[in-house]
């Protein structure tokens, strides 16, 4: 029994909190396919995932061993995780993709409410083929399938000391190479190279993997943030914007930075200045006890007094842990309350004219007494590459 991530007593607790919230949910176990969720209950970590031709399973019941129901291809490495039971097949075997040994897991486990809670909703996927889904409702008798993604994201919302020390470890490491960044750079050179050298930093000071990165860049502003690097080149009077999503042992760093080309109007430097206060503002109102509505707000009122025509990102903030973004998120109408333990973006943007955008993001743990910023916070003044 084994986690390169976690000691065995991580796990316990996560079981026992998951077994808490399943009986306030109802549920009589957890059934997870996606690898999120599936690391979260097992620790193992894989990138065999970017192959979709195999289902994988993990089953956590009100009461008894967990079990991972995997291809026998995986049998090896996940004997070696802390994990209590293990059934495999011989995957990939479409006319029966380990559905039959789910069932009967499901009919073995302890019954009292008949309800076992899958990942249905809100930002959530079950990983396995919709033919195969049907075909395990069909072979049950007495048990719902039911959503159970509020009860899997109460219990991820609360990151534990080690899980808040990986995020901390991978936004020490970004925000570094993030920091010694401009000193590489000049006008001419396109998004795709100066990403690309970044990206090598990064794994040079030790990030585990970039499953995220990208970027956008213009006069004044730029018009979207979520495009792959081009091969635009930087001219003067340009900003650039590079945001990045990385991991150390699967837990994410996401935020971004600005970078300035030249010469920049004066316009474009008070919508940067705009969004760098809307930030303090965000940092200063995550608490104990306040709503991801209540970030929105404060955040809202500094960026209305600029001038800012819309957001069309949506939010200015979301969770993060084992995923890019998590619930919740910073909107007017989520009323979520921060607790302690919980890890959050801070990223309000803004546009101020022609459709040209300016976002900062930060990174933030909520603790007893406020919040602690886990990013190496972004310099108020746009950094700025000389021509």
């Amino acid at each position: 029994m084994e986690s390169p991530t976690f000691q065995p007593h991580e796990f316990e607790n996560r079981i026992a909190r998951a077994r808490e919230l399943m009986l306030g949910c109802q549920l009589d176990g957890l059934l997870v396919t996606s690898p999120p969720n599936f690391r979260y209950f097992t620790g193992f970590e894989t990138q065999f995932w970017e192959s979709p031709t195999r289902a994988w399973f993990a089953l956590t019941p009100t009461d008894g061993p967990c079990t991972a129901i995997i291809p026998e291809i995986g049998v090896p490495a996940v004997a070696r995780t802390w994990i209590g039971a293990l059934r495999s097949w011989p995957a990939p075997r479409p006319a029966d993709d380990g559905i039959s040994l789910v069932a009967d897991a499901l009919r073995s486990a302890p019954r009292r409410f008949g309800r076992v809670g899958l990942e249905m909703g809100r930002e959530s996927a079950v990983r396995m083929p919709l033919i195969d889904f049907f075909a395990l409702k069909d072979r049950l008798t007495g048990i719902d399938l039911v959503d159970g993604s509020p009860c899997l994201w109460q219990l991820r919302a609360i990151k534990s000391a080690a899980e808040i020390g990986y995020i901390k470890e991978s936004c020490r490491i970004v925000s570094e190479a993030f920091e010694a960044l401009p000193r590489s750079l000049e006008t001419g050179r396109t998004e795709r190279e100066i990403c690309r050298d970044l990206t090598v930093d990064m794994f040079r000071r030790g990030i585990h993997a970039v499953p995220f990165i990208a970027a956008a860049s213009g006069q004044g502003g730029y018009p979207e943030i979520i495009s792959s690097p081009s091969d635009r080149p930087l001219a003067d009077g340009d900003i650039l914007i590079v945001d990045v999503g990385a991991t150390v042992h699967g837990y994410f760093a996401d935020f971004d930075r600005n970078l300035g080309f030249g010469k920049i109007s004066n316009q474009a430097l008070e919508a940067h200045d705009a969004v760098w206060q809307a930030t303090e503002a965000g940092i200063r109102a995550a608490k104990p006890g306040a709503t991801m509505s209540d970030l929105w707000s404060a955040m809202s009122v500094v960026l209305e007094r600029a001038g800012s025509t819309r957001n069309n990102v949506g939010r200015m903030g979301h969770g993060l842990g084992l995923q890019l973004t998590e619930p919740p998120s910073a909107k007017a109408d989520d009323h979520t309350v921060l607790e302690p333990g919980m890890v959050i973006t801070i990223e309000p943007g803004m546009e101020y004219v022609d459709g040209k955008m300016i976002v900062h993001e930060e990174n933030l743990v909520i603790t007893d007494t406020g919040s602690e910023l886990l990013t190496m916070r972004a310099p108020r003044e746009l950094p700025r590459i000389p021509t």
